[in-house]
């Protein structure tokens, strides 16, 4: 049963995953691709919302945690949906570089 419905990044997601150690390949997917430890991700996560964008929905801030985007084409990329203006993209690229 589905309980809810909530964005994970990826650094969130192996504490949800029972006997992860024992799924090798999940694992070494995980710590391939995951940029971040899940503290980092949470304060990325924390230091989104402070921005208070309303174009900011939660599945956008997993996709920034995940990838980390370095260039305002990322950015574009990741809300494609959205149009941000130049200093909206600047504001989130800003916070994504101390990380």
């Amino acid at each position: 049963m589905i309980l809810s419905l909530k964005p994970l990044s990826l650094s969130e997601v192996p504490p949800y995953i029972p006997n992860l150690e024992e799924k090798k390949e999940l694992a070494n997917y995980f710590k391939q691709f995951s940029h971040l430890g899940a503290e980092k991700a949470a304060e990325l996560k924390a230091a989104l919302h402070k921005l208070n964008n309303i174009k900011i929905k939660e599945e956008y801030l997993v996709k920034i945690v995940d990838l980390l985007p370095r260039a305002n084409e990322d950015i574009s990329k990741i809300f494609h949906d959205v149009s941000l203006n130049e200093e909206e993209i600047n504001a989130i690229l800003g916070v994504v570089k101390d990380y």
